[in-house]
């Protein structure tokens, strides 16, 4: 969630018109997050999200975002959910830019989050996975193994001034990812970017998870390496095998891995480490100066590839032996 794109009042209140929602008391931007411009929405009926789609999102892609969003919904996961217009469409316009209004999910996300709230994470996630299936329209990962080089294209020129030496690093992690990169584990519709404030908790309770806009069809395990790097690490760059023994349990108690999958994770976890860092390179490079926008170290996510690149075993991780109680 960022702003680049400002509105006015009058403009909104003109949107606003095709929802039956009551009459606007106040908006205010949501300055985390890169990829759209987000606003939170009062009325009289009550709180809303209000979406404005960046340049940087394909307009196609929309469909699969707000379908996925009703389906999981329609199947009990909690999620936000995309408003209807008076014209039964889910998307207008608004500044020059596609904009829907979402359902305001209850809850905050977790600063903090403790082995508990990754339990329960790993076993939303599973869920999610498992609601997914039957979902009829299909979104390639563009920000899987083969567009990593290109997006790394953007960016090589200056990566040294980052951190130097990084050019001939990530010409050697890349040709190793791609010649190793599994194709033969269970796919579906993946999340993508479950980060912490991309789930919501009221007390210790998991109230939903939000954010459906990198969500796209690559494989199961792919999430879960993503949640690992997302939700089990310290603030001084260590990895919490407890966290990762709970996030990984709380998956399997929805939906056990295979054998291929387990055996995968630590090169799925390594390049799901190196696809962050990279997208993170890139907009702490191009960002524009002035943007209401948190930018990212990406130099987090290159400790945690460092981390990635020692581990032989998912036991590393925290996974315990088949037949072990979660």
């Amino acid at each position: 969630m960022a702003v680049y794109t400002d509105i006015t009042e009058d403009d909104l209140g003109k949107f606003l018109t095709a929802y039956d929602i009551g009459t606007l008391t106040s908006y205010k931007g949501i300055a985390e997050g890169v990829e759209n411009t987000n606003f939170l929405l009062h009325t009289t009926r009550g709180s809303y999200i209000l979406t404005l789609y960046e340049k940087r999102v394909d307009q196609n892609d929309l469909p699969f975002f707000l379908g996925l969003m009703q389906h999981l919904s329609d199947r009990g996961l909690s999620c936000p959910l995309p408003l209807p217009r008076s014209d039964g469409r889910f998307l207008g316009q608004l500044s020059g830019r596609p904009a829907a209004l979402i359902s305001f999910l209850e809850g905050m996300w977790l600063r903090k989050p403790d082995a508990d709230h990754c339990r329960a994470v790993g076993k939303a996630l599973g869920d999610m996975h498992l609601a997914a299936e039957g979902f009829d329209i299909r979104r390639r990962n563009a920000l899987s193994v083969d567009g990593w080089r290109p997006l790394w294209n953007n960016s090589r020129d200056r990566a040294d001034e980052v951190l130097p030496g990084l050019t001939n690093e990530i010409a050697a992690e890349l040709d190793f990812l791609e010649s190793r990169w599994p194709k033969d584990l269970p796919e579906g519709v993946i999340h993508a970017d479950l980060f912490p404030d991309n789930v919501f908790f009221l007390g210790d309770r998991l109230s939903g998870l939000i954010d459906f806009y990198f969500a796209c069809n690559d494989l199961l395990a792919y999430d879960i390496s993503i949640c690992l790097n997302a939700w089990c690490f310290e603030k001084d760059g260590a990895f919490n095998r407890t966290k990762g023994m709970a996030l990984l349990s709380g998956y399997q108690s929805v939906r056990p891995l295979t054998e291929n999958e387990v055996a995968a994770l630590p090169l799925l976890a390594r390049g799901s480490a190196l696809r962050f860092f990279l997208t993170r390179l890139y907009d702490w490079l191009t960002t524009p100066a002035g943007a209401l926008v948190v930018k990212k170290d990406p130099l987090e996510y290159w400790k945690k590839l460092q981390f990635h690149r020692s581990v032989a075993d998912a036991a590393e991780y925290g996974l315990k032996p088949s037949g072990d109680e979660a």
